[in-house]
């Protein structure tokens, strides 16, 4: 049954509702938390305007990511129906995902909702081989002949010669804009030791944080007990031992699931981070990262933490991806050993990695915010303000309360 409609803003009898009229309307589409938390970044540089009025939709498919719906309602905005949204012509549409962008009416900026050009987990056909499949192929960035995004925002020089090579015809249409998310944790880690005591880590411990992304070939699909296993492994009065798992965790297998599987560990001292905020500022709180091939690994190394891998999948990670920099320049973790001296020789690959990884994020270091609402602008038709445009502050972590039955 289709949803009601909202009494909003938008619609040929919005004039007779709303207080502030004649309002550039722009649609945020959050197909998942994944993209809903990128978004959010972009939308920041707009909604304090007088001019702008944002509201959110959730598409509503045959399939949907759990999750989606509850982290828009909780940034308490404008959330209109699907059905709704499909309805109307916006002024301007902000996505993170390529997918049902050919049902909605209004100019579109696309950007990705991960570290560099990450390779999609499946291959597609090509005759009898099997390729690699990206977020710049032809079929999702166009549709019977029309490029999708009035803007697509790419993070580096190498997505550009991607988006050349799989889809010419949306190249006139791309923008390096480097990588919002990297620049706001760039330009927040002057709060380091404020994100440590929101985390209860005291000056004289150090932060251990296990990063996982989603799928079997991830850290926590592969080795499950790491967390119990590393808690154990480390003295507590010396160490914190903090997780982020990738929202797609959280939203296949529902939260209670998942704190349930880690419960032992919490029990044991281990600090769940949700899925929704606070992975950023645990990763500049951090002092050292077990991780995999996920995003959260890779702009951790970025930012100079020591990284270590526990998991990644089987071939060679995409050449200049992220991954790639991780497998290159860190080093396996190594069970047997123990594991402060693993920290250490870590250390030792900062440097090497810290510059490869973030040479994979952005070829536009701290300019993502200026690029990125300067596009926005000029497909809103209005004149951009005149302050700076600075991405927001990264928020303090709040780990999850141990699970209770």
């Amino acid at each position: 049954m289709s949803e009601l409609w909202v009494r909003g803003p938008v619609g040929l009898d919005a004039g007779a509702r709303v207080t502030r009229p004649r309002c550039r309307a722009v649609l945020v589409v959050v197909p998942s938390v994944t993209a809903g938390t990128r978004l959010v970044e972009l939308v920041s540089l707009l909604e304090p305007d007088l001019r702008v009025q944002v509201v959110y939709t959730v598409p509503h498919t045959t399939e949907r990511w759990p999750g989606a719906e509850e982290f828009v309602r909780g940034l308490h905005g404008l959330v209109l129906p699907w059905e709704q949204a499909v309805a109307h012509r916006f002024d301007l549409v902000l996505a993170a995902s390529p997918r049902q962008l050919a049902e909605l009416h209004g100019p579109v900026l696309l950007v990705g909702h991960g570290a560099g050009p990450v390779s999609r987990r499946f291959s597609r056909k090509a005759g009898h081989a099997t390729e690699p499949t990206t977020g710049f192929d032809r079929e999702l960035l166009t549709f019977r002949g029309r490029v999708l995004p009035s803007v697509l925002g790419l993070g580096t020089d190498a997505e550009a010669d991607l988006v050349r090579e799989r889809c010419p015809e949306a190249l006139p249409n791309a923008v390096v804009a480097g990588d919002i998310c990297y620049d706001r944790m760039r330009a927040s880690r002057h709060r380091r030791e404020a994100y440590r005591a929101a985390l209860g880590v005291a000056p004289d411990r150090r932060l251990v944080v296990i990063s996982t992304t989603w799928f079997t070939d991830s850290a926590f699909g592969r080795l499950p007990r790491l967390y119990r296993d590393v808690v154990d492994a480390l003295p507590a009065g010396e160490f914190a031992v903090a997780a982020v798992l990738h929202p797609l965790v959280w939203a296949v297998h529902g939260r209670r699931q998942v704190s349930a599987w880690l419960s032992d560990a919490v029990a044991r001292g281990l600090l769940l981070i949700p899925p929704e905020s606070g992975w950023q500022a645990t990763m500049l709180a951090a002092d050292w990262v077990i991780g995999d091939h996920g995003s959260t690994t890779g702009y951790a190394a970025a930012m100079g933490c020591p990284v270590t891998y526990v998991s990644m999948p089987a071939g060679q990670p995409r050449e200049g991806s992220v991954a790639a920099a991780v497998r290159a320049h860190a080093l396996p973790l190594t069970w047997g050993r123990p594991l402060p001296g693993q920290l250490d020789s870590a250390r030792a690959r900062v440097a090497g990695l810290s510059a490869a990884a973030a040479g994979a994020i952005t070829s536009r270091p701290d300019r993502a915010a200026e690029i990125l609402r300067d596009a926005m602008y000029r497909l809103l038709e209005l004149s951009a303000p005149g302050a700076p445009a600075v991405p927001p502050l990264v928020p303090a972590a709040l780990p999850l309360p141990e699970w209770s039955a």
